[in-house]
């Protein structure tokens, strides 16, 4: 299991993995060529590189807290197939190395609703019921981005699958935003669109320290560039735009990042150098 602890004022902070799976470099780096991005992510035969799936578990001292649950165990065969998923021992088994069980958390954060970022939503029960992985968890889901999953284009109706969300407003555990919101003491939602049109990142604060878990607006530290933004993102234009404005924040604040599908590093600090170019600075693993 690969875990990172940090301590981010008085909150406990683990970095955690579903696991690993797999995706279209040229995808995932759109215009930037790929003499480029090779050199950062070796892709295989077929084109594909290997990206974690990076979730955070918050010890707040009152509650629990998970942002983001990966690929999940009910992935269709022929998406598993193709997006070859590695999943030993998956989210809940490296919560449970960690001492906790699924009963425990009391709050889900997932940046939008497409299956890599929220498929670990939801399990198969012993009579073969899709139903709530973490049941006694409120789901903080943008009302905007769930109306989206609910009824997606032709674009994006490949990333939505509602075995991973429409569970939860059947059991009740679904919670609706919308906009920026504080959800509970130090944990708030900010919208970042761009890959989705209500994506949102998860802002963590404690003693004046800040954490901002990035999920697809930025899913790697490869990815700070201004100019490296997926070709799966919807709109383009506004991810340029919300990744400004929020590494603007980031810096100003001295705040941390932590990134979705980093293979190699779930946290790091973004500087900005006289010629206004960011670059990632990844934090050293902590057992």
């Amino acid at each position: 299991m690969s875990v990172q602890n940090l301590e981010l004022g008085h909150f406990k902070i683990h970095g955690l993995r579903d696991g690993f799976f797999h995706l279209d470099g040229g995808a995932m780096f759109g215009v930037v060529p790929k003499t480029l991005w090779q050199r950062l992510y070796a892709p295989d035969k077929d084109n594909r590189i290997r990206l974690g799936l990076n979730s955070l578990l918050i010890e707040t001292g009152k509650e629990l807290v998970l942002i983001e649950t990966g690929i999940g165990d009910h992935l269709p065969a022929k998406h598993a197939a193709y997006y070859k998923p590695e999943r030993k021992p998956g989210l809940v088994g490296s919560l449970g190395l960690l001492g906790f069980r699924p009963e425990e958390i009391d709050y889900v954060f997932n940046t939008h609703l497409h299956f890599d970022h929220c498929g670990g939503n939801t399990t198969i029960n012993d009579k073969g019921e899709i139903v709530p992985t973490f049941p006694n968890a409120r789901y903080i889901i943008q009302k905007g981005e769930y109306e989206t999953a609910l009824n997606p284009g032709y674009r994006d109706k490949p990333s939505y699958m509602e075995s991973c969300f429409k569970p939860l407003e059947a059991n009740g555990v679904l919670e609706l935003v919308e906009g920026d919101t504080c959800i509970l003491e130090g944990c708030e939602v900010i919208l970042a669109p761009g890959h989705t049109a209500c994506h949102q990142v998860v802002k963590i604060s404690s003693n004046e320290q800040i954490l901002c878990y990035l999920g697809d607006l930025v899913p790697t530290t490869a990815h700070t560039g201004m100019s490296y933004i997926m070709s799966y993102d919807m709109y383009p234009a506004d991810t340029l735009t919300a990744k400004e404005k929020i590494f603007t924040l980031g810096i100003n604040g001295n705040w941390m990042f932590a990134f979705n599908h980093d293979p190699d590093h779930y946290f790091a600090r973004i500087i900005r150098d006289d010629r206004g170019k960011y670059f990632s600075r990844p934090v050293s693993k902590q057992a």
